[in-house]
C-alpha cells in the first residue's frame, strides 16, 4: 500500500513539475531564460506521460472505480507540492523532481510483478 501512494505521489509530482517547467515564467525562474520551443515541447510531453503513468500504481493498489479517484487526489497533491515549492525554490523543485521521478519509475518494477 504504501509503495502504491508513495509511487503514484512520485509521478504526480514529478509530471506536474515538469509541465509546470514547461512554462516560461517558470522556466525562466529555474535557469534564468524562457524555454526553446523543443524543451517546452519535451518538458509537456514528459509531463504528460507521468502523469498517465501515474494511474497504474493507483489502479493496481486499488480497484478501477478508487483507483481513477485517487489518481485525481494524486494529482492535486503534486500540483499542491509544486505550487508550494516554485515560488520560494524553483532549483530545489527540479532536483527533486528528477529524484522522485527516478525513484517512482524504479517503484513500477515492483507491480509488473
Amino acid at each position: 500500500m504504501s509503495t502504491t501512494i508513495l509511487c503514484a505521489l512520485g509521478l504526480s509530482y514529478a509530471g506536474m513539475a515538469s509541465l509546470s517547467l514547461a512554462m516560461d515564467r517558470h522556466h525562466g525562474q529555474v535557469w534564468g531564460r524562457d524555454a526553446a520551443p523543443n524543451v517546452r515541447r519535451a518538458l509537456q510531453l514528459a509531463g504528460t506521460v507521468l502523469l498517465a503513468l501515474a494511474i497504474w500504481p493507483c489502479v493496481a493498489g486499488w480497484s478501477a472505480s478508487v483507483g481513477v479517484v485517487a489518481w485525481l487526489g494524486f494529482i492535486g497533491a503534486g500540483a499542491l507540492l509544486v505550487a508550494l515549492l516554485l515560488p520560494y525554490a524553483p532549483r530545489l523543485l527540479l532536483r527533486s523532481s528528477l529524484l522522485a521521478a527516478v525513484a517512482a519509475l524504479a517503484g513500477l518494477v515492483t507491480f509488473l510483478r
